[in-house]
């Protein structure tokens, strides 16, 4: 059809030692019917018998650029508008027809758009019947004669037929003709006139190669398809005319052979053409057909209309049907007329027709994505699952395209302009289904009797019927014997011509018996040659039959040697599969176990490590909180001891103050010409006691520090000074202090004294942990009473009063911070190990 795709195509892998059946494609078929009117566009042209050309219509543009597509598809063979049924019969159903009589199945649907001849093609009109009748009449035409008694084959429910002797059949004959059914027909019942002239075949058509050795039986059935529900169209339902009852639909089954059949569906065994076609046409009156816009019986649903063939072996004998069910061989042909696909803005369907279009384009399109999927299996080597149960249609044909036959698809298109969207549609899906194989059907094997049963047990005779036979001809051969008749005494001439004929008749007898024994002895010869050379034959082949078996019985001990060994191997994978079964189901559980420890202990490790960072959280709190308040005491206690100290100093004689004007002289003086110093007397240092003057100090002073020699300086008893920190000296003390110096903002000197407590480690050493930082600042007298509003006293000498010593040294800053200054868990370690406590 169209040019071959890029992709290659990678054919599936075949199992070693199997051989793998022929499969033959799908048989597609192409019909054009003629215009209605022949004024009318045309958008479909033959070009060969095998070939079509797809054009669009005047005013149609397919492609973006304005260009005109127009395209070719190819079939296996096209019938015009001329082609007549007889012509398009012989060419499709012939072939499955024959194949029906030889015990293979077919299907046969015809596909197209609303009123393309779908059918047309298959029923056919008056004067001209279509498919089904001519399928129908050759059938008949080829095993007329060789039909079984009626209801000798009798069908059950699970798609099988039973059989029964001559005997029951007649008495069930008896039994059903006095109670007369109307499923079953008669022979003298009349076709519907208005189609009497489509069974009327002109044409004679008849198979070959019918088996005559054999009885044959058909069963006819008429399914429709009627949004995707089944229903039988020749089930009889009683008729009430109060309350009538709808017909019931029907289920889909699958029998012991794996085909799909519709269950309780009614079968009729019909005798010929008439019968059958009556059958068909008591179901197509109850088929559902609708007046659309494009169709004035449009068919709203798919038809299925069955012919089974049954067909069993006669006896040994030739003269009944051989009581074996295993030897019953059933083939069927389903012809299908499929409902037409159509769009709903050209039909103008609404409410009940919108839906039957919804669920007809439905079935249609999931037929459609079949062909599809198993063309891709096919021939990618894919293993997709084909889609069949989405739909009705595609269920009941599951087998035929996953198991045997042969399978003919007829595409009707109608070559107006106004369907060539619906016919390019309708080509694609004759594309896909033209690549699809079907496994092609095999042979039905043998029953195994002498051929040709039927004809010697008619013309056999009884021996009395033999001879007289025999004398007839040998008497014809005589000459005739002259007048006997004696009228005259002297008559002397009547018994002479009577003896002489006698004489000729017995001359002639004996020389026929010497004629006779002559080629008696000769058949006599010839048939000992006969059996010498039979003997000799016998005895040939009787040798070579001993070696075979030979051969055979080898073959059958290794075999059975074989299959004892396949069959322990297989109760030994049998047993390792169970053992790895209950190991991977142990190995499961296990895994499982091991995942929910694992999410257990997980679990409890966050908790713990929340837990934990929640603790030292509270540590650190408490820890802050504690040295806050111990800070705050301390430098309460600080106060108050420089408060006692100032309280109980001693108190000197205050001189006399000069007068205003003798200040003024002398301050005049001292801006005038500066004085010389006077000698004052040294002031006596004091040294701030510890706190922790109880224990056993570092005391760590860096050489880079300066002396301030201010009243203020740190001493701790019984310390060891030092200016590197080293583990000796932390080895024989408790406490730790470090002294630091820089430069304040104002250009002062500040110190800093930082203490620690000091800690033994595990491995060890020494640790030390910063608790407290003392900030010690001094500031200058004269600055002081610059930024001072109040100016103290000045002594008589030019010195500055002793309330200049205790102001400063109540303006020393004692600060206290908290260890969380320096960080949390900030330590000095005095030896190369650094370990957290």
């Amino acid at each position: 059809m169209k040019p071959a795709r890029t992709k290659t195509p990678r054919k599936p892998p075949v199992k070693k030692g199997s051989q793998t059946s022929l499969k033959d494609p799908v048989g597609v078929y192409c019909r054009v019917r003629p215009l209605s009117l022949p004024e009318q566009e045309c958008c479909i042209e033959v070009i060969s018998n095998t070939t079509v050309q797809l054009h669009p219509p005047e005013g149609y543009r397919l492609n973006r650029n304005g260009d005109y597509k127009e395209t070719q598809y190819s079939f296996k063979q096209v019938f015009g508008t001329h082609t007549t049924q007889k012509e398009l019969f012989d060419v499709v159903a012939n072939p499955l027809v024959d194949d029906l009589i030889h015990g293979k199945n077919g299907l046969l649907f015809t596909y197209g758009v609303t009123g393309s001849g779908k059918t047309h093609t298959m029923t056919g009109s008056p004067g001209e019947g279509g498919l089904l009748p001519r399928c129908l009449d050759m059938l008949f035409n080829s095993i007329g004669s060789f039909q079984a008694k009626r209801y000798v084959f009798k069908s059950n429910d699970r798609n099988s037929m039973d059989i029964q002797c001559e005997v029951d059949a007649l008495l069930e004959r008896q039994k059903r003709e006095a109670t007369p059914n109307p499923k079953t027909p008669s022979g003298k019942r009349q076709v519907d006139p208005e189609f009497a002239d489509m069974i009327n075949v002109q044409e004679f058509c008849k198979a070959e190669e019918v088996d005559e050795d054999s009885v044959y039986g058909v069963f006819v059935s008429y399914i429709e398809i009627y949004n995707n529900y089944i229903y039988d169209l020749l089930e009889e339902v009683p008729f009430d005319p109060i309350k009538p009852k709808p017909p019931q639909s029907k289920l889909l089954r699958e029998d012991k052979n794996h085909n799909m059949y519709v269950a309780g569906c009614t079968e009729v065994e019909v005798k010929s053409t008439e019968e059958a076609f009556e059958v068909f046409w008591r179901g197509q009156k109850k088929r559902r057909i609708a007046n659309t816009h494009l169709n004035r019986e449009s068919s709203r649903s798919h038809s299925v209309f069955n012919i089974k063939l049954v067909q069993a072996p006669l006896d040994a004998d030739g003269d009944n049907v051989l009581q074996e069910k295993e030897q019953i061989t059933i083939s069927q042909l389903s012809l299908v007329d499929l409902a037409g696909s159509e769009r709903t803005n050209r039909t103008k369907a609404e409410g009940n027709r919108l839906r039957e279009a919804g669920n007809i384009n439905q079935s249609l399109m999931t037929l459609r994505t079949c062909m599809e999927v198993l063309r891709e299996n096919q021939t990618y080597g894919t293993n997709k699952m084909v889609p069949y149960r989405d739909s009705k249609l595609t269920h009941l044909f599951k087998n035929y395209f996953d198991g045997e036959g042969k399978v003919r698809l007829i595409v009707c298109v109608n070559p107006k302009a106004e369907d060539y969207e619906e016919s390019l549609q309708v080509m694609r899906f004759a594309e896909v289904t033209q690549e699809v194989e079907v496994a092609r059907p095999t042979d039905k094997a043998i029953c195994g009797l002498t051929p040709g049963r039927r004809y010697r047990n008619q013309a056999r005779g009884g021996p009395v019927g033999d001879e007289l036979l025999v004398s007839e001809v040998v008497l014809q051969s005589f000459p005739p014997l002259p007048s006997c008749e004696i009228l005259d005494i002297s008559d002397e001439q009547t018994l002479p011509r009577l003896v002489e004929a006698l004489e000729k008749r017995h001359h002639l007898r004996q020389m026929m018996i010497d004629e006779f024994h002559k080629q008696s002895i000769t058949f006599k010869a010839l048939l000992q040659e006969f059996d010498n050379a039979v003997l000799s034959k016998e005895n040939y082949i009787q040798g070579k039959l001993s070696e075979k078996q030979k051969v055979i019985s080898g073959q059958k001990s290794e075999i059975e040697r074989l299959e004892k060994k396949n069959k322990t191997l297989e109760y030994k994978v049998e047993i390792l599969e169970k053992t790895t079964t209950i190991y991977e189901e142990d190995k499961r559980n296990l895994q499982q176990e091991l995942e929910t420890q694992n999410q257990k202990l997980q679990q409890q490790f966050s908790d713990k490590r929340r837990l934990e960072a929640r603790l030292q959280g509270m540590e650190r709190r408490v820890a802050a909180k504690q040295l806050e308040m111990q800070n705050k005491l301390w430098v309460k206690d600080e106060k108050l001891k420089q408060l006692k100290a100032i309280v109980t100093e001693p108190k000197t004689e205050r001189p006399e103050r000069p007068s205003r004007e003798r200040d003024r002289e002398k301050a005049t003086q001292r801006s005038v010409s500066p004085s010389p110093v006077p000698n004052v007397p040294p002031v006596r240092l004091r040294h701030r006691r510890s706190r922790s003057a109880g224990d056993r100090w570092v005391a760590h002073k860096p050489a880079s520090n300066l002396q301030t020699e201010t009243v203020m300086q740190p001493q701790v008893p019984h310390a060891i000074t030092v200016s590197v920190a080293n583990e000796k000296a932390l080895a024989k003390c408790e406490k730790y202090m470090l002294t630091h110096q820089e430069l304040a903002s104002d250009g002062e000197i500040e110190t800093k004294l930082i203490k620690g407590d000091v800690y033994k480690t595990r491995g060890g050493g020494q640790s030390v942990q910063f608790t407290e930082i003392e900030t010690l600042k001094q500031e200058s007298p004269t600055g002081r009473k610059r930024r001072s509003s109040t100016i103290a006293p000045a002594q008589p000498d030019g010195t500055e009063s002793e309330w200049t010593d205790v102001e400063t040294r109540c303006s020393v800053a004692v600060e206290m911070r908290a260890g969380s200054q320096l960080g949390p868990g900030y330590q000095h370690h005095a030896q190369p190990k650094r370990k957290k406590p």
